[in-house]
């Protein structure tokens, strides 16, 4: 909520309950800034002495820059001491002997300027200028004196001067820039901009930032996203990294932020009503169009000409904080940004991330509470979801230009400081086991093995703690199906890459379930979706993940042969045995229906020994075989593919595998004519897929060509690999390993030569 605000005062307004003191500027002839001049520090000194309490200044003018609680004390100390010599008659040289009247109006005049201007709008200075007048009258005393003269002196110095020395030498300002003051002079404002580092707000954004890199950082690494410039440091003492952003709109002219400010404004009064935001999709493009008409107007009045690449940027960065999410938008077209996280109470922190390459960082970025209340609204708005005291949770997924997103949101009653985000930003592009081989979540091996299960229609449930990668490995393992396979998928949040299979032409259709967090009653609950799915005809069946009652649907289909395919979802579980926990003792899914499981890797994510660096990995693909009744540890119900080796930093086949003892392998070859009985014919085809798959990775990295890695690839890829095995076959009557790869190698060459990026 927001504070109760006094009514504004002559040039500021001050928020009672945040104790926010908001100093206007516009139109002063010094900058809103406290570091760089005097004028405008004595300016806010002198407001606090009139408000007295206050935690954060912001002083506003074509942008808005506010002091964090931790500057503003050091202010706000300089006022108080202002005030104690006031009252206590420093000022008016109370303390010293009547006798010394005649030295008055000198002490006096330099005492007041130190009190009454410096202290006001140059502290450091005053401080100087005050060690400097004792110095003087060091110099006096050593001189021949009378003694009344002498008297005089060192009242001023013991009663004056040193109270003033003593009252500025109790602020922390002075205790910062005590041992730095050599060749200082009065005026000098390097110092105060060593200390004071607003974050700062264009007064079209909600957001606040902070301008300067991080003091004794060390940049580690910088690039671009488009017009965005990211810069990561390594900062001492910190155990996270510093994610400092620079997109276009913090480094506008003043004309520019001019220009936008009064379009926002404009625009402020044909916001659209819910019922326009849920009906339109393209309202993002009706704000586009509108904003550039009125740029361009506002501007042609300004008499500011614009360029047509000006006049698109500035249209993209208004309809960002209008119609989009605002800053978050900026950090979800960041492809190496995986988790965003906004944490209450709003304001008292930035925002933290994190990164693919330096994992948790902290952020530039300063959310407001007006910003959490728009995130929260146009999320609860776009997802027809509630989000109240009643309903204090909120899930949803959401595409921005350049990302897609799933928001989880969490407000009183569940949070006793309001809003909170926590942000999983999804790949724009699926992820594919190729990709998986390159960043070693997974080596060849298992990817040839994963494949040839897939093929197989197998049952999969991929385990894992949050964040471990489940999501989207299932999502690789779903472009290992042909594009003719008839695929249906069921989840409460869409984070399965749906969309792209589409394009890519695949048969596909997504159901969507009510969430077991949110409970919307209009949704369909997850156990009536999927016995509606199964009513859809004969398709391969993708579960988002397996939370509740529809894990006994599941089951029961599977138990009685109504899922002729591939059954994959993902599930909560560290090893075999905890999805089995989770399965049948959370979920109620009876110990024998389990074994309709047929595989389960499970994806971890690992920390370094210092605790400070996390990676992801596959550590273990687990079979389920059926002869066991009660125990499936006791009785050998879970039998290991792939074992992970933290000293190799790779899965390892185990002997099972390696002597063709696998259950779950044989079946699938039992059914295939070639392969019914020889082990080693299975065992080439999956060391054949092993092999596309690393070349694939090889001529990515050789080439420098990413594209080679992704899902049109991949895809195409697969398509062609079981195409000219089956012209093989059909040929010379069973697949010939060696000559399908040759074949499928020479396509490979001539496809990268033709199609080049």
């Amino acid at each position: 909520m927001a504070g109760a605000a006094t009514p504004k005062t002559g040039d500021y307004s001050y928020d009672a309950e945040r104790m926010r003191l908001r100093i206007n500027c516009l139109g002063c002839l010094y900058g809103a800034s406290v570091e760089d001049y005097g004028e405008c520090m004595a300016h806010v000194i002198d407001k606090i002495l009139e408000v007295k309490k206050v935690a954060t200044i912001v002083l506003a003018k074509e942008r808005e820059y506010e002091y964090s609680y931790e500057q503003t004390k050091l202010l706000s100390e300089v006022a108080r001491a202002i005030e104690n010599l006031i009252r206590e008659g420093a000022a008016s040289l109370d303390g010293i002997d009547h006798s010394c009247r005649r030295e008055f109006p000198k002490w006096n005049s330099e005492v007041r300027r130190i009190i009454f201007d410096l202290m006001r709008r140059d502290p450091i200075g005053a401080y100087v200028e005050t060690l400097r007048e004792a110095r003087h009258v060091n110099m006096e005393l050593r001189k021949t004196l009378s003694e009344e003269r002498k008297k005089c002196l060192l009242q001023y110095k013991s009663k004056i001067l040193e109270r003033i020395r003593l009252a500025l030498e109790a602020t922390e300002l002075i205790t910062k820039v005590k041992d730095k003051l050599s060749g200082y002079h009065i005026g000098d404002r390097s110092l105060y901009r060593d200390v004071f580092m607003p974050s700062v707000r264009p007064n079209f954004m909600l957001t606040r930032y902070i301008m300067t890199p991080p003091e004794n950082g060390r940049s580690v690494d910088r690039y671009s996203i488009g017009d965005t410039e990211v810069e990561i440091f390594r900062v001492p003492d910190m155990t996270e990294y510093f994610y400092y952003v620079l997109p276009p709109e913090f480094r506008l002219p003043e004309d520019k932020y001019t220009i936008l400010d009064t379009t926002r404004r404009y625009m402020a009064t044909h916001k659209p009503t819910e019922a326009e935001f849920v009906g339109s999709r393209k309202i993002r493009e009706i704000f586009y169009n509108i904003g550039k008409d009125m740029i361009r107007e506002v501007a042609s009045k300004m008499k500011v000409r614009l360029t047509v690449k000006e006049l698109e940027q500035l249209t993209n960065i208004l309809t960002r904080y209008t119609a989009g999410l605002g800053v978050l938008e900026i950090l979800l077209a960041d492809e190496k940004v995986q988790d965003i996280y906004i944490n209450s109470p709003i304001e008292r922190q930035p925002i933290l991330i994190n990164h693919q390459d330096w994992e948790e960082c902290r952020t530039n970025l300063i959310p407001t509470m007006e910003d959490a209340e728009a995130w929260a609204t146009r999320l609860r708005i776009q997802s027809g979801r509630p989000l109240d005291e009643a309903n204090p949770v909120l899930d949803t997924d959401l595409s921005v230009p350049g990302g897609k997103a799933r928001f989880a949101v969490i407000t009183r009653t569940l949070s006793p400081h309001g809003l909170g985000f926590a942000i999983r930003r999804h790949r724009d592009k699926p992820w594919t086991l190729p990709l998986f081989i390159k960043n070693r979540m997974l080596n060849p091996l298992a990817a040839g093995l994963l494949s040839f299960l897939i093929d197989g229609a197998v049952s999969i449930l991929v385990a894992g703690g949050r964040g471990a990668g489940k999501t989207s490995v299932l999502g690789s393992l779903m472009l290992e199906m042909l594009p003719k396979v008839r695929i249906l998928t069921i989840e409460d949040t869409l984070e399965l890459p749906v969309e792209q299979m589409r394009e890519l032409q695949y048969n596909i259709e997504r159901l969507k379930s009510r969430s077991v967090i949110t409970h919307v009653e209009t949704e369909m609950p997850a156990d009536e979706a999927l016995r509606t799915a199964l009513r859809l005809g004969d398709s391969a069946l993708v579960i988002g993940e397996v939370r509740s009652v529809e894990a006994r649907a599941l089951y029961e289909a599977m138990r009685v042969g109504a899922l002729s395919n591939v059954v994959a979802g993902t599930i909560h579980g560290e090893s075999a045995y905890g999805v089995y926990d989770r399965v049948v003792n959370d979920l109620g899914v009876p110990p024998t229906s389990f074994k309709a499981t047929d595989i389960i890797p499970i994806c971890k994510s690992l920390r370094s020994a210092d605790g400070l660096h996390r990676f992801r990995r596959m550590t273990e693909i687990t079979e389920v075989r059926k002869d066991w009744e009660e125990d499936p540890v006791k009785e050998g119900g879970f039998v290991n593919l792939m074992e992970y080796s933290g000293k190799d930093d790779t899965l390892k086949p185990t002997d099972t595998l390696l002597n063709g003892e696998s259950e779950v392998l044989n079946r699938i070859a039992s059914y295939v004519k070639e392969w019914s009985g020889n082990w080693e014919a299975v065992w080439s085809n999956i060391e054949l897929r092993t092999k596309v798959k690393q070349t694939l990775v090889d001529f990515s990295e050789k080439l420098k060509r990413p594209d080679i890695l992704e899902a049109e690839w991949v895809v195409k890829s697969n398509a062609k690999f079981h195409i000219i095995g089956e012209d093989i076959r059909n040929e010379i009557g069973f697949h010939d390993p060696k000559r399908l790869y040759n074949e499928w190698l020479g396509w490979l060459k001539s496809e990268l030569k033709s199609k080049k990026p």
